[in-house]
């Protein structure tokens, strides 16, 4: 069965990834500091597209339909913080946590809702909003990122100038 996966690498910072390296704890911090805060707002972009486009793509069902899956699969699509594996750093994910659906006799989650919109079956087409919406804000996410890192950046360096300036 298909995964629900998307990944996205921002590149082209290496000025400001620089300038993170060279900050004290304070920046990347087990908190996360601004990397985290930066990478928590760009996620925000694409997890509000998603829950928009799923709102539309069950617009034009049944009441009944809707009840079925939108209500349960709409709160539980989430930005969560992960961690990298195999290097250090921080990542956020837009997720379906996994929910069951409260019906007798069968065992439906949340996820296997998800995927069946998304990638249809052989007797239900495809109803994307994962995809469309990553494809339509991830350039949006990455400005977010951009813009948002280094506001962060620049307030704990004024934070920790004005500590060294009392000393």
């Amino acid at each position: 069965m298909a995964g629900l996966k998307m990944e996205m690498q921002l590149h082209g910072l290496t000025g400001v990834l620089e300038t993170l390296k060279s900050l004290p704890a304070e920046v990347v911090s087990k908190r996360g500091g601004p990397v985290k805060a930066a990478l928590r707002k760009g996620a925000n972009v694409i997890l509000k597209a998603e829950k928009a486009n799923l709102r539309a793509v069950m617009g034009h069902r049944t009441n009944d339909e809707r009840q079925l899956s939108t209500g349960l699969l709409l709160k539980n699509l989430v930005a969560t913080r992960g961690k990298p594996r195999g290097v250090n750093g921080e990542r956020y994910i837009v997720r379906v946590k996994r929910k069951n659906y409260p019906r007798k006799g069968k065992n439906v989650s949340t996820v296997k809702v998800a995927q069946l919109l998304e990638y249809g079956s052989s007797k239900q087409p495809a109803e994307p909003f994962i995809r469309p919406a990553f494809n339509a804000k991830a350039a949006e996410a990455i400005r977010t990122i951009e813009i948002e890192l280094v506001k962060g950046v620049k307030k704990v360096a004024a934070k920790l100038g004005q500590q060294n300036k009392g000393r």
